[in-house]
């Protein structure tokens, strides 16, 4: 099989939330394989950082402090994608804030702003990579959704689940549009995985890790570096016939029964079954 077909030589990638975690592992990943980077995060210092790092692999790389649950903003980023570049070959839509509160306590102008954050301002984004790739004849978006996209986590995620949900339906109806005329469209959907916002929660709850870890089979939590190979292979040519899929990336979490038990907890676990004779 041809290296060639996770080369991302002559591309150009667009990636939110470049400045930590799961964006920088994924502009790291696409420049490692050829890409040049548009690097945004309203982090501007650390997607430059990011950029320094790209640079050093020989690639081009420009960041930006875009405000991506901006739509004005968003339109006055690929302005900036087509003066530097002149085209977009893949999206990596990631950045997105949630906000955590209890049903009966969130209020409407929270819920409003998680969904600009990570619906409205998703949706721009994809609308404007995907005139550009439209326009071309090729193109690959990747939206990152979470398990909760699919499921419940309580805790007070129901603002943060609601706007999932509606990203994965957003793939799925973006890649049934956009497909016949060459631009894909999946939805990677992550469980926990460790950044700060994460430690800190769990530095404030010495329970939360535990409680996370009996849901995960792998028995790990996700760290950043787990999304760079599925990133380039979503970019490239590899996964050219995959489009409205919908990736756990979750160390098994989806696949397991709420009543199933990990194997790295199942040790001394009798069998309900009867002895045979």
């Amino acid at each position: 099989m041809s290296s060639d077909l996770f080369s991302l030589v002559g591309r150009v990638a667009v990636v939110s939330g470049a400045a930590q975690g799961l964006g920088q592992a994924t502009a790291l990943a696409l420049a490692h394989h050829g890409a040049d980077l548009v690097l945004v995060d309203r982090n501007r210092s650390g997607a430059d950082a990011t950029g320094e790092r790209i640079r050093a692999l020989g690639r081009r790389a420009i960041a930006s402090g875009a405000d991506v649950s901006d739509p004005d903003a968003i339109d006055e980023l690929f302005r900036q994608v087509d003066a530097e570049f002149g085209r977009v070959d893949f999206l990596g839509n990631i950045a997105g804030d949630g906000h955590l509160a209890q049903p009966e306590d969130l209020a409407i102008e929270d819920l409003h702003r998680v969904f600009q954050n990570l619906v409205v301002g998703r949706f721009a984004m994809c609308q404007q990579a995907g005139r550009r790739m439209l326009a071309q004849g090729r193109g690959s978006i990747l939206n990152i959704g979470s398990v909760a996209s699919a499921t419940a986590l309580g805790r007070g995620h129901i603002a943060y689940s609601m706007a999932m949900g509606a990203v994965l339906q957003m793939t799925r109806e973006l890649s049934t549009e956009w497909s016949h005329r060459g631009v894909r469209v999946n939805c990677v959907t992550p469980a926990q995985v460790v950044n700060p916002g994460l430690t800190a929660r769990m530095q404030a709850d010495p329970s939360l890790e535990a409680r996370f870890l009996r849901g995960i089979p792998a028995g790990r939590l996700g760290q950043p570096g787990d999304i760079m190979g599925l990133a380039v292979f979503l970019a490239s040519d590899a996964s050219s016939w995959i489009t409205g899929a919908i990736i756990p990336l979750d160390g098994g979490n989806l696949a397991m029964n709420a009543g199933g038990t990990p194997g790295h907890e199942s040790r001394g676990v009798q069998s309900f079954l009867p002895e045979k004779k």
